[in-house]
């Protein structure tokens, strides 16, 4: 048997689908889903790993003998020698409180006394995926061949010797190859298993070396930024080698915004149009395109404000070509697609839908040149296939010359993200069919000519001042007929010659002042991260979003929050060069050579160790220092508003019994106004005047589920604006069936929010059932034809929700769930599932009654 180990479970479906000479059967080993087919009347198997199967971690310890040193244990009793400094402190130490021990040092709890040997500390690969490695291992004793086919790049690399490694500790001399493909389709899934090649360790170290430094990095950072400061939205303050340069180039544009000094000037514009033909106005403005000069300004205006004609003085027309793009990476597909309103985030997550699909090529990549033995003319007849709208430009491409445009990288490892012909893009959702069409067009304008634009400039003598008006026209549309993004519309100027007059009007002097430096949209950052060496084609979205996630960034164009801001600058007094680029750059090319084979993963992440380690005594010097210059920030970042009560903020934060959030005063303890978050949703701060409730004073807060539309709504449970009546929904069956009547009522309650059904004798029966949060009620009268619990309709921005409101129905189990796609809701199953949720609800409050009440009995 032959065992294919792929990324991820779709992965090994599709490559099961693509090799087998029948259909594929699907199996379970253990609670896994895997894919037997034959090649060739040979038996194989496929499976997915789910990404990560092993996660890099830190042993809770690290201790120390005389005899062998620094070292820690690993859970499965394995010496891990530690390379800690001999000047930091050893044992016998004069204090007994942790991180201290009798013989090292506590690591797994934070506390700044451990941060330098953390800096130090070996590190173990654990289970990450333990029912996975679990199949591995079952299917890798039974194989004959392991064919590694993870995605080809250095996470895909680690990914596969990680699998490799536990397939070893089971079968340590079963044979092991590689595949390696571009794209989930026929011909390259066939070609790569066809021409097997051995695993690269090298690339697979690059990558382990990437998770050990940004491991080590970002845990040692962000406890020192917690334990700086503790409070706030979340109260962990991220940090890491990538994340804080990142986090610095926004904070450092937005400073360059802060010490901008505009400059007046003023310009003089208007409007023309020929004589007797208002309709075909266009633009003009005086030759001077910025007067610095208020009086100079106000001398040209007098000339022309009264002026009623123009005479045109010269005619001026030239043609410039436009060139086609160059083919997508990962970073000029990002930029194009956050300029279409898709962020790099999620961006890379369509892509990846896509590209395991078989729509798309690999999306994580560098190259911008096609190679040679691409099938261009293969891809472009699939295209005119399956996508009737590209069928009028395929037809052009075909025609030729094809010529493919070539960008400045060229690497051997993937082509340029391309459409690959194949699927019918109608099966896409929304957001994929949008990225789908952005890659095939630029895709097909990367073959295609230039477009020519005739520029038309107008000079006009208005009362003796130089006035001029331009217009772009596109004559022919090359490229641009594929590839229409960004195109600005046509703005045609009448025809008119030399010596014309025209009327104008409505000209004004209008009074400015400069701008300062834009802020980065999302794609326009990602380009700059590219650019200052910052992270890597695979990881940049990430971080990104990772900023979003902390608070330290918000909206886009992106502003850094005055958290993100006082953190760079406070990290920025005490150790400048974690906010450098240029150290995260020398890292990451440290992890180049470990990929090309020149040198050594213990070597770079001993570097970077010391590197780490040279700024963190600085740091820890100043840490009370740190801790009051973001005291401020962390305020602000927590406050949601005013105290209706006493004045004072109103802030979020954690209980220390249930570390579950909430919002309180800071007048603490003279003033007791708290109220509850709530649940499931991302909460921000509202500003101007939506941000005070207008009934009861209290703050108003912003409410962003998870891939719904944000709401908002008053933080105070009781408040007028948030009271919704009760509403009987019907009769409860548990009561009837015990001879006596109950109405089953719609309450939201007023300390917690939360809104459910009850019956009004549910201290007998026990029936409850809960609600959507939002959405108005209304009720029926009738009842689910499976359970008998009461059917209700729920108001949402999709329209109306039909719902039976026993979550424990068992038809709702009898249909897939409504899915992306708009499919309907399923319908509620058989009567004795909602019998038996009722039931037993009341059961277990008898039972709880009965409990309570037996030291009686």
């Amino acid at each position: 048997m032959k065992l294919v180990i792929a990324e991820k479970n779709i992965a090994a479906q599709k490559i099961a689908q693509l090799l087998a000479d029948g259909k594929p059967k699907t199996d379970k080993v253990y609670n896994t889903q895997v894919y037997r087919f034959t090649v060739k009347g040979e038996d194989w198997v496929s499976m997915g790993l789910a990404g990560h199967i092993l996660a890099p971690d830190f042993p809770d310890e690290i201790l120390f003998d005389k005899k062998q040193g620094w070292y820690s244990i690993s859970e499965d009793g394995e010496v891990l020698p530690a390379d800690v400094p001999d000047g930091l402190a050893r044992p016998p130490y004069d204090t007994k409180r942790k991180p201290f021990l009798a013989n090292g040092i506590n690591i797994k709890g934070w506390k700044v006394e451990s941060l330098p040997y953390l800096t130090w500390a070996p590190i173990v690969k654990k289970p990450a995926e333990k029912e996975i490695i679990r199949v591995l291992k079952n299917l890798a004793k039974k194989a004959d061949h392991v064919i590694i086919a993870t995605d080809f790049d250095r996470e895909g690399e680690l990914i596969g010797s990680d699998a490799l490694s536990c397939v070893r500790e089971v079968a340590p001399n079963v044979p092991v190859s590689r595949a390696r493909y571009s794209a989930l389709i026929k011909g390259e899934v066939t070609a790569a298993f066809d021409n097997l090649v051995e695993l690269d360790q090298d690339l697979a170290d690059a990558g382990e070396s990437r998770q050990y430094i940004d491991l080590i990095w970002g845990a040692v950072l962000t406890r020192y930024l917690t334990l700086a400061r503790f409070g706030g939205f979340g109260n962990v303050r991220s940090a890491g080698r990538v994340q804080t340069p990142t986090l610095a180039l926004v904070v450092e544009r937005e400073r360059e915004r802060r010490a901008f000094v505009p400059e007046d000037y003023w310009q003089i514009r208007g409007m023309g149009a020929p004589r007797e033909d208002a309709d075909a106005a266009f633009k003009i403005g005086h030759a001077t395109q910025r007067f610095s000069d208020k009086a100079a300004a106000e001398a040209a205006f007098s000339h022309v404000e009264d002026a009623k004609t123009g005479t045109i003085s010269e005619v001026a027309k030239r043609s410039r070509k436009q060139q086609p793009p160059a083919p997508f990476n990962t970073t000029s597909l990002q930029a194009a697609a956050a300029a279409e309103g898709i962020s790099p985030a999620r961006t890379m997550r369509l892509a990846e839908s896509l590209y395991m699909a078989g729509f798309i090529s690999y999306p994580r990549v560098d190259n911008t040149v096609y190679p040679r033995t691409l099938d261009l003319a293969g891809i472009v007849n699939g295209l005119s296939s399956n996508v009737p709208a590209l069928r009028p430009v395929t037809a052009k491409v075909l025609a030729g010359p094809m010529k493919p445009t070539r960008g400045k990288t060229e690497t051997t490892d993937h082509p340029p993200i391309h459409p690959t012909g194949q699927g019918d893009p109608e099966t896409l959702d929304g957001g994929q069919k949008k990225l789908y069409m952005l890659i095939a067009r630029r895709f097909l304008a990367t073959l295609m000519g230039p477009a020519t634009i005739e520029n038309t400039k107008l000079s006009i003598d208005v009362a003796g001042e130089p006035f001029t008006a331009s217009g772009d026209v596109l004559v022919d549309a090359g490229f641009r007929e594929a590839y229409p993004y960004g195109l600005k519309r046509d703005e045609q100027l009448p025809v008119l010659e030399q010596g014309d007059v025209i009327d104008v009007f409505d000209i004004k002097l209008e009074a400015k002042q400069t701008e300062p430096p834009a802020r980065y949209s999302q794609g326009r950052l990602v380009q700059e991260m590219e650019k200052r060496g910052l992270g890597t084609k695979s990881t940049r979205a990430s971080i990104i979003e990772r900023l979003y996630q902390v608070r330290y960034l918000k909206n886009d164009p992106i502003e850094p929050s005055q958290l993100g801001m006082a953190i760079v600058d406070a990290l920025h007094d005490f150790a400048p060069r974690i906010t450098t680029p240029e150290m995260t750059a020398e890292l990451d090319e440290d992890m180049t050579h470990v990929a090309e084979g020149t040198d050594t993963q213990d070597h770079v992440v001993e570097h970077s160790r010391a590197l780490l380690a040279g700024m963190l005594d600085a740091l820890i010097e100043h840490k009370d220092d740190l801790g009051e210059a973001i005291a401020d920030a962390v305020t602000a970042d927590a406050r949601v508003g005013a105290c209706p009560k006493c004045g004072k903020d109103l802030v979020m934060k954690t209980s220390a019994k249930t570390r579950g959030s909430f919002i309180g005063c800071m007048g603490w303890p003279d003033c007791d106004v708290t109220y509850p978050v709530p649940s499931g949703v991302k909460v921000s701060p509202l500003e101007g005047d939506a941000a005070v409730c207008p009934e009861c004073g209290a703050p108003r807060i912003k409410c962003q589920p998870f891939r719904q539309k944000a709401y908002e709504q008053c933080v105070n449970p009781k408040c007028p604006t948030n009271f919704e009546p009760d509403l009987v929904v019907g009769e409860c069956k548990a009561c009837a069936e015990a001879g006596r009547h109950g109405d089953l009522i719609a309450h939201k309650s007023e300390r917690s929010g939360k809104r459910f059904i009850r019956c009004s004798n549910y201290d007998e029966c026990g029936v409850s059932y809960p609600l959507p949060a939002r959405g108005k009620l209304e009720a029926t009268g009738e009842v689910c034809e499976h359970c008998g619990a009461p059917i209700v309709v729920v108001e949402t921005a999709r329209g109306p929700w039909r719902i039976c409101v026993n979550m424990d129905c068992p038809g709702k189990e009898q249909k897939p769930a409504r899915g992306r796609r708009g499919k309907a809701p399923a319908k509620p199953g058989t009567k004795s599932g909602a019998k038996k949720s009722a039931k037993t609800s009341a059961t277990r409050k008898t039972s709880k009654k009965a409990t309570s009440k037996s030291p009686k009995a």
